[in-house]
């Protein structure tokens, strides 16, 4: 623990604390102030000026990251056995339907995506006490609830991720790993802010970027200049 508090003290010793970065000096600076030995997801954290508890303005949806998390997903489809094929040929790690009903019932959720048909969400409206905190249940506006299983699941190990604004309106999303290359760490967060942009309900009056930072686990985050990513 004293190790990783000397990390911590170095990599703060490296930022300027009144400074706003631009998303590429932020990203350029990621490999530098990584206080872990891992390959560190990085974050980006995005507070916006929306009343979550308005159902017009409570965010969410999914972007493609043209670069990719850099994670490889697991992936669960329920459906019936008339797509199970389809799903195992576009790659998903497990298929199927009552069994997995029962396994997370029983509490396993070691997968980070589930896709559903929708003929299927009758049968497991119920796993949402277990899947509903972990945002792991199958949502059509996620593109999670589909009968086109293979094209979802293709979407997911290609880049695609969910975001969801949370009660305090911040939105929390990885945008890659501290070994990517600065540019595409860049690229990828700039394509969230982007689609979130996209997605200002008219509702929300006065500033809607209200704040962002990057970071990366357990490390120290940078605060984004807001101007310069707002197109």
């Amino acid at each position: 623990m004293a190790k990783l508090t000397k990390k911590r003290k170095a990599a703060e010793a490296k930022i300027d604390k009144e400074k706003n970065y631009s998303l590429a000096e932020a990203a350029g600076m990621m490999k530098d102030i990584n206080c872990t030995s891992f390959d560190s997801s990085v974050d980006l954290h995005i507070r916006l000026g929306v009343d979550p508890k308005k159902a017009d303005q409570a965010i969410r949806g999914t972007v493609t990251l043209p670069h990719g998390t850099g994670k490889t997903k697991t992936v669960l489809v329920l459906c019936t056995p008339d797509k199970e094929a389809e799903a195992k040929a576009a790659g998903a790690d497990h298929v199927g339907l009552d069994d997995y009903i029962q396994k997370i019932d029983g509490g396993w959720t070691d997968i980070d995506v589930v896709i559903a048909t929708p003929s299927v969400m009758p049968k497991i409206g119920r796993l949402g006490k277990v899947l509903g905190p972990r945002n792991l249940m199958p949502n059509p506006k996620t593109g999670t609830v589909t009968n086109d299983v293979a094209s979802a699941v293709n979407d997911v190990k290609g880049g695609k991720i969910a975001f969801k604004v949370d009660k305090a309106g911040i939105i929390h999303a990885s945008v890659g790993r501290v070994s990517f290359e600065p540019n595409k760490l860049a690229e990828n967060a700039q394509e969230l802010i982007n689609t979130l942009v996209r997605m200002k309900p008219s509702t929300a009056k006065g500033v809607y970027l209200k704040g962002v930072s990057m970071a990366s686990t357990m490390s120290p985050g940078l605060t984004i200049d807001t101007k310069s990513v707002a197109s």
